[in-house]
């Protein structure tokens, strides 16, 4: 079986085919930039854009960068509030035609990696998956099952939100060197193991395929490992959903 699987970020929308047997893309990955205002209407229509590319008629799956409940959007982190309280699912469904499940972003990724990447063999303890990009999302799995929506990207350090300190944005916005970025990361991760004491760290998004560059300046307990499907675990993670018990 096949889905559609797309990944909503804050610079891009991605998607592609999906083999849930595998979790190979079937196609070529397909991706437009996220409107600059990201509010809904815009939103849905860049999704639909996405479906017709691959003239898509069966399900899809969507990571999506908010608390997600029952298809509904619950915040607003780093996309337009007036998204919070909005059917996400039932509006992407009436702009493709498409039976549609809409899942948080970095849940949708750590399923992805749990099933074909850097945690398939974990299947005892607790795995933290983080992903750096626009912000910071988690997803937490206790003997391989999901706790969905955490939003740890959010804890404050220093007076800030983690992610305004160390995601891959802020690295960019401060023109940090690795050395800096990966202090501020560091300090993000050890907050995490003081709160949940993960056993297994996995450092996603597109920042993972340079995560050699990163990995000097993590000194936790945990072991860390980058990403085995680098950027494409969002994508591959949110067609597995529409499949999943999220």
């Amino acid at each position: 079986m096949a889905a559609l699987g797309i990944d909503i970020g804050g610079s891009g929308i991605k998607g592609a085919p999906v083999d849930l047997a595998t979790g190979q893309l079937t196609a070529e990955r397909f991706r437009l930039p996220t409107p600059e205002n990201a509010k809904p209407e815009e939103m849905v229509q860049i999704v639909a854009a996405v479906s017709r590319h691959f003239n898509w008629q069966e399900k899809i799956g969507v990571g999506f960068p908010a608390i997600m409940i029952k298809g509904v959007a619950y915040s607003a982190a780093n996309i337009h509030k007036d998204w919070i309280g909005k059917d996400v699912a039932t509006m992407i469904h009436a702009a493709t035609g498409c039976l549609t499940t809409v899942v948080n972003d970095a849940d949708a990724a750590g399923l992805a990696e749990m099933t074909f990447g850097a945690g398939r063999q974990w299947k005892r303890g607790v795995v933290l998956m983080i992903t750096l990009g626009t912000g910071i999302g988690t997803a937490v799995f206790v003997d391989g099952r999901l706790l969905p929506n955490t939003e740890f990207g959010h804890l404050e350090i220093r007076g800030k939100d983690a992610e305004w300190r160390a995601s891959d944005a802020a690295r960019q916005r401060k023109n940090f060197s690795w050395k800096q970025w990966g202090k501020r990361v560091n300090e993000f991760l050890q907050c995490m193991e003081a709160l949940i004491a993960p056993d297994l760290i996995i450092v996603g998004g597109g920042i993972s395929k340079e995560f050699n560059l990163l990995s000097p300046y993590i000194q936790v307990r945990a072991r860390v490992l980058p990403a085995e499907m680098l950027n494409l675990a969002g994508i591959v993670g949110a067609a597995m959903a529409v499949e999943s018990q999220v």
